[in-house]
C-alpha cells in the first residue's frame, strides 16, 4: 500500500516538472508560428484574385 502513495507522489512531481517545462517554453516563444506569415504572403494574390470574381459576379 505504501508504494501506492510513492508512485501518486512521483507521478505527481513529474507532471509539475512537465508543466513547467511547458509553461517556459510558451514563454521563451518556442511556440511562436514564424512559417505562416511568410507563406501567407505567396497567396495573397490569390486570396485577392477570388474575392476580385466574387464581387464581379455580385455585380
Amino acid at each position: 500500500m505504501s508504494v501506492i502513495y510513492l508512485l501518486i507522489a512521483v507521478s505527481i512531481f513529474v507532471a509539475i516538472g512537465f508543466f513547467i517545462a511547458f509553461v517556459v517554453a510558451v514563454k521563451s516563444g518556442q511556440f511562436d508560428d514564424d512559417y505562416t506569415p511568410s507563406v501567407r504572403m505567396l497567396f495573397d494574390d490569390e486570396l485577392i484574385k477570388t474575392t476580385q470574381k466574387k464581387s464581379e459576379i455580385k455585380s
